[in-house]
This record gives structure tokens, sequence and C-alpha cells, in this order.
């Protein structure tokens, strides 16, 4: 992951806003929530990050366990599989760089 967020142009220190852009694209995602079920099922990605996440996307991100509990109601741990599942989409997706300034 590292390696990828330095390869999109973020730096050493840019793994928080590169994980808080995942979650926001993730969520444009009309399907997020069958994503997160799968990232539910993967135990890799385990490694504990911390970041700090603005109230605007704390609010989409409790709207968005709403969602995913709707689906998925016997689910545990659903914000840290959602911003599990955020961060391998972006993974998988193709890299956008980003210019350093």
């Amino acid at each position: 992951m590292q390696q990828r967020i330095i390869g999109d142009g973020y730096g050493m220190r840019g793994k928080s806003k590169w994980i808080i852009e995942a979650i926001e694209s993730f969520l444009q995602i009309p399907d997020y929530p069958s994503l997160v079920d799968i990232a539910n099922e993967m135990e890799q990605l385990s490694e504990i990050v911390a970041i700090r996440i603005s109230e605007e996307l704390m609010t989409k991100l409790d709207q968005a366990i709403i969602n995913v509990r709707r689906q998925y109601p016997a689910m545990e741990g659903v914000k840290s599989n959602l911003i599990r599942a955020s961060i391998m989409q972006r993974l998988i997706r193709i890299s956008t760089s980003v210019p350093e300034y």
C-alpha cells in the first residue's frame, strides 16, 4: 500500500489523505455494500492505521454503515470492513497520479 501511495504522488506522509480519498470515492460506487461484504471475508489488510476523518466524511460513513447493515445485518465490524474495502478498491483501480507541489 505504501508503494502505491508514493507512486500516486502523495509522498511518505500522504497515507491519511490517500485513504480518505479512497473512502470518498468508494462511497460513490452504487453497489458498495456488496464490496464491503467481500472485504468482510478477507483477512488481509489487517494493519492498524490512524487517520483523521472530517465530520462531513464521518456523517457519510455513518450513513454507509446503516446502508450496509440493512443488507448484511449480521456483519461485525462494518466500519473497519468499509474502510478496508475502500482501500482494496483503490489499490485495484487504475492509478491516478497527483502532482506534488
